[in-house]
């Protein structure tokens, strides 16, 4: 019977019962979906728990799965704590695999994250229109809970390839468990979920701040079209966005991106998870797992300017790798606000002076509680996406402005060439730069088919000086099997096949 134990929270909503009358009372303290989604309000707070997940996903998994897991950062290795393998495995392409499973956990995670927001929604979306209430935030509600299945299901497909296709609200064990559906079924159901959404959605100036919105939406189709290599579709839903005349860049890079408390979904945000600092448990903590260690707390406040600085042993993650650093054009404005440097006195390595991902490192009040929320799309992205699509549809002159915009503000020169295979390659340079430490470099290598072109090459400068790549000395390497994993797509979670049989 353990197949039938029910994976991922999908019965999050279901209630149970009894076969006796006088035992079917329900608990008057006690939520259900029998006594539940009754009003607006309901709906309002049942859709506002499915963002709650991503809350998670992006404070603890994205950057390990999407950033680390791949040449733009890299893990601070420290022999006295000795590495976290999970994470370890990640960075060094060396996860555990077994007939297409794995044990690793940040793997199990994210996956469980994106199947919570899956049963909440389709919750949502089985008895939203069996509920009476005003029409047009009914619309609003639905758009919203539309987009967070599609955005679920969008990240399932690009990380696995494949996944069970739940729609309806599970009600029973044995329902729990569904067939690996392929890619295409996924993709399907996205574009579908997306293109409902799109109209149901308000524009961002209509929206409450931090919901998706019609933009959104469109974007993360345009997302999905360029996954598929969709060119024209792609195009179709970005220039959706650019003529709506809702987003803009700010005026300077370092503006992008919020601060703890301030300069939240700004004029170049289409989608940011809202993080909250304070005492709500809203919080993130991203700066604290990204910061090199270990560091003391007089070389940790110069950073996060905190009240109570405490110092933090151990290894820490999301370094910038060299190959990073050195991917930044001469004069790239972007460079000195994305990367800083500290030095820390208590490394073991010689040259104790380490990058850090500077571009969140913003000032807030207590240690380990930070509020700036975390850029899934910017209008950047936008702009950059479309230079692309049309440039994959031989429109090389119509990209161009797209792409030039996105480099003046860089401080950089306008580009000029128009040949389809040499602006493919600058505007992949563009986004690295651009995007770096959004969690886009490994979706760009593993789309465009480049994940070997680059990892191999990357993964043999590691194992050949890993004393650049922040390990403490040459005493302390890579392990044997690192960078032998060098999958586009990561296995299934291994627990998640102990609980289903179709893995």
């Amino acid at each position: 019977m353990k197949k039938y134990i029910i994976a991922a929270g999908l019965l999050t909503f279901v209630a149970s019962g009894c076969q006796e009358k006088f035992l079917n009372v329900l608990p008057e303290t006690q939520l259900s979906t029998a006594i539940f989604f009754k009003t607006e309000t309901d709906f309002i707070q049942a859709v506002n728990a499915s963002y709650a997940p991503l809350r998670t996903i992006f404070n603890d998994r994205s950057w390990k799965l999407a950033e680390m897991h791949s040449d733009n950062t890299h893990y601070a290795r420290n022999r006295l704590f000795g590495a976290v393998d999970n994470t370890q495995n990640l960075a060094d392409f060396c996860i555990p695999v077994s007939n297409g499973l794995t044990t690793n956990d940040n793997v199990l995670q994210q996956y469980r994250q994106d199947y919570l927001i899956i049963a909440r929604t389709n919750e949502i979306l089985s008895r939203i229109d069996g509920v009476n209430f005003e029409e047009k935030s009914k619309a609003n509600l639905k758009g919203q809970a539309l987009f967070l299945r599609a955005f679920a299901y969008y990240e399932l497909v690009r990380y696995f390839g494949k996944a069970p296709l739940h729609l309806e609200p599970v009600t029973s064990r044995e329902g729990a468990a569904k067939p690996l559906s392929p890619a295409a079924d996924l993709f399907a159901q996205i574009e579908k979920d997306l293109k409902e959404a799109i109209p149901l959605l308000p524009s961002k100036s209509d929206q409450q701040a931090g919901r998706v919105t019609s933009g959104a939406a469109n974007m993360l189709l345009a997302d999905a079209y360029m996954f598929q290599k969709k060119w024209n579709l792609a195009e179709a839903a970005l220039q959706a966005i650019v003529t709506s005349g809702k987003y803009s860049l700010m005026p300077e890079y370092d503006r992008a991106f919020t601060e703890t408390s301030a300069n939240k979904n700004n004029a170049e945000s289409v989608f940011e998870v809202q993080y909250l600092e304070g005492s709500a448990g809203l919080n993130g903590n991203q700066i604290y797992q990204f910061i090199p260690a270990p560091i003391s707390a007089q070389e940790l406040v110069a950073i996060t300017g905190t009240s109570n600085p405490q110092s933090i042993s151990g290894e820490n993650n999301n370094i910038p790798t060299p190959d990073m650093i050195e991917a930044y054009e001469k004069g790239d404005l972007r460079k000195d606000v994305s990367v800083g440097y500290v030095t820390l006195s208590g490394s073991l390595r010689e040259d104790k002076v380490f990058p850090y991902i500077k571009k969140y490192a913003r000032k807030h009040a207590v240690h380990g509680n930070t509020g700036q929320n975390w850029p899934v799309y910017r209008y950047a992205e936008v702009l950059l996406f479309l230079a692309e699509a049309l440039n994959e549809q031989g429109k090389g002159a119509e990209a161009l402005p797209h792409l030039n915009l996105v480099r003046k503000r860089a401080g950089l020169a306008n580009i000029t060439a128009t040949a389809t295979s040499d602006l493919r390659e600058i505007i992949f340079k563009e986004r690295r730069t651009e995007l770096a430490f959004e969690n886009k470099r490994w979706f760009d290598l593993v789309r465009t088919g480049r994940v070997k072109e680059f990892i191999v090459p990357y993964g043999q400068r590691v194992k050949a000086n890993p004393v650049k790549y922040y390990y403490p000395d040459a005493s302390t390497v890579p392990p044997s099997n690192a960078f032998t994993v060098l999958d586009d797509y990561y296995p299934l979670p291994a627990v998640e096949a102990d609980l289903s049989p179709h893995f």
